[in-house]
């Protein structure tokens, strides 16, 4: 049974949604419109919807990343919400442990047992500058400063007995040999705790990491729960699944129970060219010279004279190329798999970058899906629908009838935490 997480993010994952006459950017400050994006994936029966999180404006005349933040918008889309999962992200390097392990088990009161905690340490400096810092803490210490605060997290939400209330009036309200101080003195953090919030329904929120380099999937191996992953194509995921797969049981844990989840970009088509219509159609509201610009960046050399309709011109293989190999590894992985125009090319990274993305009829991109699975390159997606609501929809219309067809995912929900739900 595979997992499906609806990843909300603005207009959609494609930096030309906004921009496009169907959009919803008018309403990216109304919370009704992330509660309609929950309901709509609550329909669909999937695990969760997921918020990322970022502490910096980027361009402010680009589509608007960041609005309402995430702790906030998701308490209310609690409330208008039943059994979809709930994950946020939390920074590490700028939050405190007691601050964060006190608002998440809020939360997860408030929903009923559905909140995850998507674990990051940040990157960029602009946002270290609005948290006291002058730059970004090296890697080293972001990730040492995590795995205490997870561990201290970890610890608080323990510190509450699942039987501590007794709530007798004429007695005691908690018994207090059940309600425990943590007394951590570590490196980073001073928390005597307890927790002021009582154990909540799942007891601690489900661990969500995406761990990219290696010290991040070390640090997912020791404590995720599920892992949203980054990989184009089906030997990059297995790739990635195999490695990290390898270090939870290194790390004494059974790698069955910690779900994989790979970013998905989806264009939904009743036929093939009208799948590739919609991506076109998006591609086409791209501000050319500056995506052209930023491709220049990731390749090392002009492409301001580029042919948009036509192929890519030939790029040194990855052994020649003296930049960072990351996104140009990316950029090399698509050019081979599908022999994209310019265009095309500027399209894809501008949806999802270096995730999957699979364009086509139902019944094709759930094929896609089912090899990914089959091939060990997957437990479920991470879904990064280009334009919302309109991807989302049409994915929840017509793909997840034909996974349920097959058996790969849920009719109904059979239970009521997000936990469970992963189970």
């Amino acid at each position: 049974m595979l997992h499906l997480n609806a990843f909300l993010f603005g207009c959609g994952h494609h930096s030309a949604a906004w921009r496009h006459p169907d959009s919803r950017v008018e309403d990216l400050g109304d919370i009704a419109y992330y509660e309609e994006l929950a309901r709509s994936s609550e329909r669909g029966k999937l695990d969760a919807v997921f918020f990322a999180d970022g502490h910096s404006v980027r361009d402010p005349a680009g589509a608007g990343t960041w609005f309402l933040e995430p702790i906030t918008a998701l308490s209310a889309m609690a409330r208008a919400t039943t059994h979809i999962g709930l994950v946020t992200t939390i920074s590490t390097t700028f939050y405190t442990p007691f601050h964060a392990a006190r608002m998440l088990a809020s939360l997860d009161h408030i929903s009923g047992g559905r909140v995850g905690w998507n674990v990051v340490t940040s990157m960029f400096d602009a946002e270290a500058r609005n948290h006291g810092f002058d730059e970004i803490p090296g890697r080293a210490e972001r990730y040492a400063r995590a795995e205490e605060f997870v561990d201290v997290a970890l610890a608080l939400w323990d510190t509450w007995d699942a039987d501590a209330l007794v709530l007798d009036r004429e007695g005691m309200y908690a018994d207090p040999t059940k309600v425990h101080s943590i007394d951590h003195d570590g490196k980073n953090f001073r928390v005597d705790g307890p927790l002021t919030v009582p154990r909540s329904p799942q007891g601690r929120p489900v661990l969500f990491q995406a761990g990219a380099s290696g010290q991040g999937r070390d640090l997912a191996a020791r404590y995720a729960e599920a892992i949203y992953a980054v990989a184009y194509d089906i030997s990059a995921g297995s790739d990635y699944y195999a490695d990290v797969k390898a270090r939870i049981s290194s790390a004494g844990r059974d790698a069955s129970t910690v779900g994989i989840m790979p970013g998905l970009v989806t264009y939904v088509g009743s036929t093939m060219d009208e799948a590739r219509a919609k991506k076109a159609e998006l591609d086409a509201l791209l501000p050319v010279e500056q995506s052209l610009r930023q491709l220049s960046m990731f390749v090392e050399q002009d492409c301001s004279d580029w042919e948009l309709d036509a192929p890519v011109p030939s790029l040194p293989p990855i052994e020649e190329f003296t930049g960072p190999h990351g996104r140009y590894e990316t950029i090399l992985r698509i050019i081979a798999k599908d022999a994209p125009t310019v265009r095309e090319l500027l399209g894809t990274l501008a949806a999802g970058g270096g995730h999957a993305t699979m364009i086509g009829t139902p019944e094709s991109i759930a094929d896609e899906i089912e090899a990914w699975i089959d091939a060990g390159a997957a437990d479920g997606f991470n879904l990064m629908p280009p334009l919302y609501p309109h991807s989302l929809t049409e994915f929840i219309d017509h793909v997840v009838p034909i996974l349920q067809e097959r058996r790969l995912f849920r009719r109904e929900y059979t239970t009521s935490t997000l936990r469970d739900h992963l189970r």
